[in-house]
């Protein structure tokens, strides 16, 4: 159980420190950056990973039942369109509300999928896991509370509206980025046994199970981000002489986050019966935790009031909290 934890607290690290290199790229729009990098993300990367780390891949992905296969490239694909409505929820309500509310939804339904999908496990566990998440997600809230007050005096107040709308965006969206669990839950299993018979380490199943993820989710992502290019037509600011130097800050990002999903799964796996549970808020939580603290560190919150701050190491606290009660849970088992 030890290592499952430590594999997760891992993969939590890699997945909020991800997007610092996205702070130094040059003479880019959002959309070509983000763009840029979900591409390397999503497509060059799992397929480098896939085909230069696991023997006889090509035979694994023949293995996977079809009715296994379609399940993950369906959640996958969802998951590809959750991740794109996180971001329009953002131009709404703000970066610190709709992180808090998309990873909140993403913790609380994410984390009972497993459950859903491979049944319930012993009443004390259950209590203990739930007990666990619930104190995650008011750490969520509180450090979601903490970002209003911030945002408060730098954006002023939003329109009713378009917080509305924002937070609908938000919800559903992290609904739809919880088929990541989903394809995880549905394929973690039946690909680790194909990789066994393919004689490869246990670990390897873990870039196998990601590969399907990230390429069927690649497909919506790669939809909407040609839309943009297009529609604001910014294709013409690839043509610049940072493109190299954005280009490796972009494949820093994608290996980055690739390795946090990959070893995420590996500790799912290695967590046991209630790994995708535990697994995930573990994982979720901790790259909360982190983005925070390395927002602290780049002195985003250094104008913050002392209420703002005050809420913010509050709900580090009940986060921290939080993720040690759900692994004690998942040692009861």
């Amino acid at each position: 159980m030890i290592e499952g934890i430590i594999w997760a607290i891992m993969a939590g690290l890699m997945l909020g420190l991800y997007a610092l290199p996205e702070k130094y790229a040059k003479d880019f729009e959002f959309e070509n950056t983000w763009g840029l990098f979900f591409a390397i993300n999503t497509f060059l990367i799992p397929n480098i990973a896939a085909f230069g780390l696991i023997d006889g891949f090509s035979e694994v992905l023949a293995a996977i039942p079809m009715s296994v296969l379609i399940g993950m490239g369906v959640s996958s694909f969802l998951w590809g369109i959750g991740v794109m409505m996180w971001g329009k929820a953002i131009n709404h309500i703000g970066l610190s509300l709709g992180f808090s509310i998309f990873i909140g939804t993403i913790i609380l339904v994410g984390s009972l999928i497993p459950f859903m999908v491979g049944g319930l496990p012993d009443t004390q566990v259950f209590i203990t896991i739930l007990a666990g998440i619930a104190v995650v997600l008011i750490g969520v809230v509180t450090n979601g509370r903490a970002g209003i007050l911030r945002q408060k005096d730098e954006e002023g107040e939003q329109k009713k509206g378009s917080m509305s709308t924002g937070i609908m965006i938000a919800v559903i969206g992290g609904l739809l980025a919880t088929g990541f669990s989903y394809a995880n839950t549905v394929g973690g299993a039946v690909i680790h046994e194909a990789c066994q018979q393919a004689g490869n380490p246990e670990w390897v199943s873990a870039i196998a199970v990601m590969y399907i993820i990230y390429i069927f989710g690649g497909i919506a992502i790669a939809a909407y981000f040609s839309w943009q290019l297009t529609a604001k037509k910014l294709w013409g600011r690839f043509r610049t002489p940072s493109f190299g130097r954005n280009t490796l800050l972009a494949t820093i990002m994608g290996i980055f986050n690739f390795a946090a999903s990959a070893a995420f799964a590996y500790a799912a796996f290695k967590l046991g019966n209630n790994g995708g549970t535990v697994g995930y808020a573990i994982f979720n939580t901790v790259s909360v935790a982190v983005a925070i603290v390395s927002g602290l560190i780049t002195k985003e919150w250094v104008n913050a009031s002392f209420k703002a701050k005050g809420s913010l190491y509050l709900g580090l606290a009940c986060m921290i909290v939080g993720i040690v009660i759900v692994a004690v849970g998942n040692g009861l088992s």
